[in-house]
């Protein structure tokens, strides 16, 4: 909370005039009765005393002005034992150049000569008004404009002449245009210029409703100094205390510096209250009032109360003012430390799970006010720290650091944390009990905040570098995950990582490539959009393997992916495309899982499963067949691709349907296997289901096909099957053996006994 300088400034100088007035008024009843009036004869004074039916009057005139008057209803009197008194009393003071009009006045006064002192029986009140226009005034004419009058009263006053010590332990009141004030028990030193106030000191006044109240107090003259104790301003919604308080003051009785030590406490009222406590603080004071610096030193501690629940710490608080005494700058240094709690929530139903608790800290900040009220900007002078906690973490201890070498904090007009900004070598790292730091740097770092507390979002801008070590119970080894990017956003509310502007992730010996990538910082499964590619390396050869047998790299480009970083799966969607070497799966989405080299394909009407093998006929020849279906599922230990959903393999010469096929290939570490630069060798393709084999005019139907690429033999079973052609009929059996590159068809039935029929081959 802002202090209110302008009310702090009209009080203090309240006090000054108050102060000074109670100073001389007691130094001059002391002066003026002890050695003006009782001290000497009236004779041996050198004034003129005239007896009259109104009473006794004395004066003192010096260079044709008169000094004092004094006058009283009854004349002196020496009573017995050498005792003087005057009663129903009244002096006035006009000053040696008429530019005073002080009265005292009191019903009864008495002079003991034996023990040097004089006793005010009943009241004493003393008036003290400037007269400016005096010099121009006929001598002793009462002014027509009283400057600064000053009245005090009290009871009970006694002065010693020997020792120059008046005192009173009764009640002293005392009353200026600007407030009044009164204690109890006051004792003057006129030796000293000192007068102490014995208990129970009050002053209030100004325009703004303020009281002061204190102990104990002592004004001295030399130097001009007032010593409080136990003391507490008061105003409309805020209080300052301090176990004691000094107010030194200039020659013209103008407030210099204030110093509080002792649990100095500035305490704000209301639903965005604060409390200030230091164990000392100083304020120094210029010109026409003007406060210069206000200085709290010895460990500032600041609390927030209400719907402010911020608090602060400081080894030493310097605050600097502008005009009409705002303050416009407040320096922090020796262990700063700002807690932005999250705010209250307005009812019962609300929570603030997705909140907060942020904490800075660095040794060195300012922050700059705005009207002396508002809380603009903050920001360190030296690297900065801010500790992100959640207040309801899924893990207990769960956090975030953010560290920068420099901090900028913007705040709103309600002074709560709006921005946050670091630069450069911003570093971010999420921690959580039992597992790695996660760690990201970048050049700067930028976080928002809700209006009812909490961050929103952090972005993290230029050179972003990511860094996930790996889980021991990863799929993917403990090799880690980097990633780097233009931009970073992270949203503590889904605890992700956003990066945008050209990422790339390293993770375990994969790489990806997208326009737009999402990281779940609590999984470590990520999201790749647009432009996914993704090459999978140090791969060991798996020689019992086929599509996925080699060490070269699998590459796999699509329009998004997600990559599961436990289980190393990931499904990538959008024109996949995956192939290692010449062995190439295309699909609207492919499954991969790197750490069992296997996949699972889905197609579409439109967009099948497509993949591409090779075979070798009996001559040597090498052919491609291309297989196409709704769904394939690979596993590379078992070198078989399992088609499902409309299966269509072409071949030379060749075509297949069938509802679905297993393909089964050749082992990529057995002899003769194919070159680097051709896809896996088709062993055997066995296949159910509505099968059709066309080759060239000749057509075969069934239920159940094993194709053997060896020799090239179809074996048709189930159906019965039925196999046609043009020019020479119509073969049937329980079973049909035929080739591709002759006319031998061999028919197995149960009613007859075996059969070779020859059928026409076009080559």
């Amino acid at each position: 909370m802002p202090i209110s300088i302008p009310r702090l400034r009209v009080w203090f100088a309240t006090l000054a005039v108050v102060v000074t007035a109670v100073v001389a008024g007691f130094y001059f009843y002391a002066q003026v009765q002890s050695r003006r009036l009782l001290k000497q004869l009236p004779q041996k004074l050198g004034v003129e005393v005239q007896q009259s039916t109104q009473g006794f009057s004395l004066s003192k005139s010096e260079g044709g002005r008169t000094v004092f008057t004094i006058r009283a209803a009854n004349a002196v009197q020496y009573a017995e034992g050498g005792h003087a008194k005057l009663r129903d009393v009244s002096i006035v003071v006009y000053g040696r150049d008429s530019t005073r009009f002080d009265q005292i006045y009191g019903s009864e006064f008495e002079y003991d000569p034996r023990a040097g002192t004089i006793a005010a029986h009943g009241e004493v009140q003393i008036d003290l008004e400037g007269n400016a226009s005096g010099p121009q005034q006929p001598d002793q004419a009462p002014p027509r404009e009283l400057q600064n009058p000053v009245h005090l009263k009290t009871r009970g006053l006694v002065f010693n002449q020997k020792s120059g010590i008046a005192h009173t332990s009764e009640l002293v009141e005392f009353r200026v245009p600007q407030g009044e004030g009164s204690a109890v028990g006051a004792t003057y030193d006129s030796k000293k210029n000192e007068l102490t106030l014995e208990s129970r000191v009050s002053i209030s006044g100004g325009r703004t409703p303020t009281k002061l109240q204190a102990s104990s107090g002592i004004i001295s003259k030399d130097p001009r100094r007032i010593t409080l104790a136990v003391a507490r301003l008061h105003q409309p919604g805020r209080d300052l205390e301090a176990d004691n308080m000094e107010l030194l003051l200039s020659p013209q009785n103008e407030l210099e510096k204030a110093i509080g030590t002792g649990n100095v406490r500035l305490i704000y009222e209301g639903p965005d209250g604060a409390t200030l406590r230091a164990p000392r603080g100083e304020m120094t004071v210029g010109e026409k009032n003007q406060i210069q610096k206000a200085v709290f030193t010895g460990g500032v501690e600041i609390e927030g109360h209400g719907r402010s629940a911020a608090t602060a710490h400081a080894g030493r608080v310097t605050v600097d003012f502008a005009a009409q005494n705002h303050p416009v700058l407040v320096h922090a240094t020796e262990g700063v430390r700002l807690r932005h709690n999250p705010a209250p929530q307005a009812t019962p139903a609300q929570d603030n799970r997705d909140q907060q608790t942020v904490e800075i800290t660095c040794d060195s900040a300012d922050l700059h006010i705005k009207d002396g009220r508002q809380l603009t900007r903050a920001e360190s002078l030296a690297p900065a720290r801010v500790l992100i906690t959640p207040t309801r973490p899924s893990v207990p201890g769960e956090h975030t650091l953010v560290t920068a070498n420099r901090l900028w904090a913007d705040f709103d007009d309600q002074n709560h944390l709006s921005s946050m900004r670091g630069q450069p070598e911003a570093k971010l790292t999420s921690i959580v009990p039992g597992q790695p730091d996660k760690v990201s740097t970048s050049d700067s770092v930028v976080a928002q905040f809700a209006p009812g507390g909490g961050i929103t979002e952090i972005r993290q801008e230029g050179n972003f570098r990511y860094n996930e070590p790996g889980a021991k119970n990863s799929a993917l080894g403990a090799g880690g995950r980097f990633a780097y990017a233009d931009h970073a956003r992270f949203t503590p509310e889904s605890d992700a990582v956003v990066l945008t502007g050209s990422p790339r992730i390293l993770d375990g010996g994969m790489t990806v490539t997208a326009n737009r990538v999402r990281i779940d910082r609590r999984t470590g499964d990520a999201l790749a959009q647009g432009s996914v590619k993704t090459t999978y390396s140090e791969l060991r050869q798996n020689a019992g393997g086929a599509i996925l047998a080699t060490s070269d790299p699998v590459h796999v480009t699509a329009g998004a992916a997600n990559l599961q970083r436990s289980s190393g799966i990931a499904r990538y969607t959008g024109d996949a495309r995956l192939w290692q070497g010449a062995d190439v799966v295309e699909a609207p989405a492919i499954e991969f899982d790197r750490a069992n080299r296997s996949l699972v394909a889905e197609g579409a009407a439109r967009h099948p499963v497509t993949s591409v093998f090779v075979q070798v006929g009996k001559d040597g020849k090498t052919s491609t067949v291309v297989v196409t279906a709704a769904r394939l599922v690979y596993n590379d230990s078992e070198r078989r691709a399992r088609y499902r959903g409309g299966v269509l393999a072409r071949g030379e010469g060749l075509t297949l349907t069938a509802g679905s096929a297993d393909v089964l290939l050749v082992a990529a570490g057995e002899k003769e296997t194919r070159s680097i630069a051709t896809p896996s060798r088709l062993n055997q393709i066995i296949a159910t289901g509505n099968i059709n084999v066309r080759q060239q005019e000749r057509n075969a139907t069934g239920e159940k096909l094993v194709y053997t690429a060896a020799d090239e033999k179809f074996v048709l079973t189930g159906g019965p099957p039925l196999l046609t052609d043009p020019e020479r009929g119509t073969v049937r059996g329980d079973s049909l053996t035929f080739y591709s590159r002759d006319d031998r068809v061999l028919v197995d039935s149960h009613e007859s006994s075996r059969a070779v029929t020859r059928t026409r081959v076009i080559r």
